[in-house]
């Protein structure tokens, strides 16, 4: 290792902070973690207990709490701050906090500039238009003229229509809002110019600006991602294959990621799927160049019926679904590549050391997240008690959690109730998605609610879901 030895203040909870930890250990640095009151009982408290004893656990009121953290930071004389993903990961004004304070740190991470750039939408589409990048048809810019929006209306419904949309939709929404607020969806051409001038004026009335972004909205595409990883020394940005995230919930939350991102040598699509995977690969490199990215990136797509990829946004952290591409991944032919490490390595200054030559692919992964939820009642959280979890251990499966095997566990209300990431590979597609069920059907998960209810959970949903995967 050629940096020195360094400190990180792991600034995140659950799976995502015992993966960090153990990367640390394994680059031979120190940690220091977090936990809140309600997360006493998680795993990444006891592996930082077990092998950082109690000066590497601090606990605090919130992890959103960026005072407490910098606090933490201070106390425990940490060098560099991780921040997961989640929580500050896609926070500027944090990044630059921690880059800039009097006693400066590390942060493992893009460069604050970077995350507020794309971390802007609307920005992000003019840089990718201005490199010739496709992007999710409509305005970049806030329309405040009526005819002009029209006109980009009729584009919309009639770029759908091409790309054979059966019920093509326009969103039409508050430049300045945000939340969920001021949007509505305009089916009918017809009905454009009053829904227009009904979110003009609640945006005038709401935010006191009357600009509105008229875009396009896809229903039936397929959500597929590029694994980007870069330094700090100037070397050119490498990725890590695609992903395709399609299998979510009603509320767009992913529940299956796999990788590669299509399938052409086992599924027939209507398009060349090798080609759309390569252009996107290409469009999210010459991006990542262009504006001198230097950590982990996904860059998002959707990919229309007839092949079309266009991008939607770039997420400046590392992902959940990282595993899955790490899975598939080989570098200079070693099958153990760890992306969180990586990010780590980089980012406290470690040239790369390969090239993309160097980085090969190999079989699929199937990323399952394993959540207590109830799909049918919209994916409803469960919250209640864990009596009984495992699962048999394969040298084809890896399982990251943070809900301990050897003692009840109960679910934090205050959290999202994931429980698990379980990651499968398969030579092909086809022996993926068997052993994806063979590990279904033999996890163990049990539990009752205050009311001695069972536990409800999405393994019957995510097993239903792999007989699907990659078809389009």
């Amino acid at each position: 290792m050629s940096v020195s030895r360094h400190k990180v203040l792991v600034a995140n909870r659950g799976e995502i902070a015992v993966r960090i930890m153990r990367a640390c250990m394994k680059l031979g640095h120190d940690f220091v973690a977090l936990y809140t009151e309600a997360d006493a009982q998680s795993g990444h408290v006891r592996l930082a207990r077990e092998k950082g004893g109690e000066k590497s656990l601090y606990r605090v009121a919130s992890y959103h709490d960026a005072n407490e953290i910098m606090a933490v930071a201070d106390a425990s004389g940490a060098t560099a701050v991780h921040p997961g993903y989640g929580f500050f990961a896609e926070d500027f004004r944090f990044a630059r906090r921690v880059t800039e304070r009097n006693r400066k740190l590390i942060f493992i991470g893009p460069s604050w500039r970077v995350i507020r750039d794309l971390g802007d939408k609307i920005n992000t589409k003019r840089l990718a238009r201005t490199l010739e990048v496709p992007t999710v048809p409509g305005s970049d810019k806030p329309i405040y003229d009526e005819l002009e929006a029209e006109e980009i209306a009729e584009s919309l419904f009639a770029f759908q229509a091409e790309q054979g949309i059966d019920k093509p939709l326009v969103l039409v929404k508050a430049s300045a809002g945000g939340g969920g607020m001021g949007i509505e969806e305009v089916h009918d051409p017809d009905m454009f110019r009053s829904v227009y001038r009904r979110i003009r004026n609640y945006a005038m009335r709401q935010f006191n600006d009357e600009g509105v972004l008229i875009e396009q909205r896809v229903h039936e595409f397929n959500h597929l991602e590029v694994q980007v990883l870069a330094s700090r020394t100037g070397e050119p940005p490498v990725h890590f294959g695609t992903r395709n995230c399609t299998i979510q919930s009603t509320g767009r939350q992913k529940r299956v990621e796999v990788a590669p991102g299509f399938a052409p040598d086992s599924i027939s699509y209507r398009f060349n799927g090798n080609k759309v995977l390569n252009d996107i690969v290409d469009h999210s490199l010459k991006m990542a160049s262009k504006v001198g990215y230097d950590s982990v990136g996904t860059w998002e797509w959707i990919v229309t019926p007839v092949g079309k990829p266009f991008l939607m946004e770039v997420n400046t952290r590392i992902q959940v679904e990282n595993g899955v591409s790490a899975m598939i991944s080989r570098i200079k032919g070693d099958p153990n590549v760890d992306l969180i490490a990586e990010q780590i390595r980089l980012g406290l200054g470690d040239e790369m050391g390969y090239t993309q030559s160097d980085i090969t692919f190999e079989g699929v992964g199937i990323e399952y997240r394993i959540i207590a939820e109830d799909p049918a009642n919209k994916f409803a959280p469960w919250i209640g008690r864990i009596e009984k979890y495992g699962w048999p251990e394969h040298d084809w499966l890896q399982v990251y959690t943070q809900v301990p095997t050897d003692d009840p566990y109960e679910i934090p209300t205050e959290y999202d109730p994931n429980l698990a990431l379980a990651i499968v590979w398969g030579k092909d597609l086809e022996q993926a998605k068997a052993r994806g069920k063979q590990l279904i059907d033999a996890f163990v998960l049990e539990g009752k609610d205050a009311q001695g209810r069972p536990l409800k959970s999405n393994l019957a949903f995510l097993k239903e879901k792999t007989d699907e995967l990659l078809e389009f």
